[in-house]
């Protein structure tokens, strides 16, 4: 493969690396692209070891170490954890191995959640690993000691499998959301958190079940936006933001090179090159 960026490139001409679990990070990669137009863009979608909701944290700290550097390659001036179990679990040691480099990270919109709630109550819809993490639940035992709002935390067991799998309308989704969200609502929930980056793309069914259950208005809260305002402010903190220049993605995958492919053009209107990489990469 070609590297974006060549040694006599100046830094701001340099590319971002987002990596998520698999396609979840797109939905950041979304963001990214729409407040920051002429940036070059690296995708890697780790789909050969997804989901990482299930997996021990040291696998997950070794595969984001692995991606990064793998990414490295490029010379990327940013990395975006596009991914909220990978941020929880690797963050730290990512940032302690790349000091000198803007990581930014993406966790559960609490905050926001507990601004947005007129009950005091928020559901949490996430991976398992997130919601065990000690990372969330020090932001989660912060927040509620500051606003007095009750976090609900649901695990989505196979939920972030479904969007992998492009069923975004299926029955077996909507009924996997069904089972999720309806505890949450019960409790007296009228904010729900997106605590993974895949299931923004579940929104449109997510909506629909909301609607169905209870007739009270309910926020939705996603971190994807968030996300990329902080990483255009890191990148302007160090004057690496790229100014003039179309945009451009790149793809890259441990997994279906046609699955990336096929997401890039399903979700987001993309057809950027897909380059597969092996595992030992």
């Amino acid at each position: 493969m070609v590297a974006i960026q060549s040694h006599s490139q100046p830094a701001s001409d340099a590319p971002i690396g987002v990596f998520d679990s698999g396609i979840g990070g797109l939905s950041v990669l979304k963001y990214i692209r729409a407040s920051l137009p002429c940036e070059q863009l690296l995708y890697f979608a780790d789909s050969g070891y997804a989901p990482y909701g299930g997996r021990s944290e040291s696998e997950i700290v070794a595969r984001s170490l692995a991606i990064a550097e793998f990414l490295m390659q490029y010379r990327m001036k940013a990395l975006v954890v596009a991914c909220n179990t990978a941020t929880a679990a690797a963050i730290k040691a990512l940032r302690e191995r790349y000091s000198a480099l803007p990581v930014v990270g993406v966790e559960p919109g609490l905050k926001p959640a507990a601004a947005l709630s007129k009950s005091g109550t928020v559901g949490v819809l996430a991976t398992e690993r997130t919601l065990a993490s000690a990372k969330f639940n020090l932001l989660r035992e912060q927040i509620s000691a500051a606003t007095n709002v009750r976090f609900l935390p649901q695990p989505c067991k196979g939920l972030a499998d479904q969007v992998e799998k492009g069923e975004l309308h299926s029955a077996a989704t909507a009924a996997l959301l069904q089972r999720y969200v309806a505890p949450l609502l019960e409790q007296g929930a009228d904010t729900l958190v997106l605590g993974c980056t895949h299931y923004p793309f579940v929104l449109p069914l997510l909506e629909e079940i909301v609607g169905r259950a209870t007739s009270r208005s309910v926020a939705i809260v996603d971190t994807g936006e968030p996300v990329a305002r902080q990483l255009a402010r890191r990148l302007a903190e160090r004057g690496l933001l790229r100014t003039e220049g179309n945009g451009t993605v790149q793809g890259f995958t441990t997994g279906s090179e046609t699955a990336l492919s096929s997401a890039f053009a399903k979700l987001l209107n993309l057809h950027p090159p897909v380059a597969k990489v092996a595992a030992s990469d």
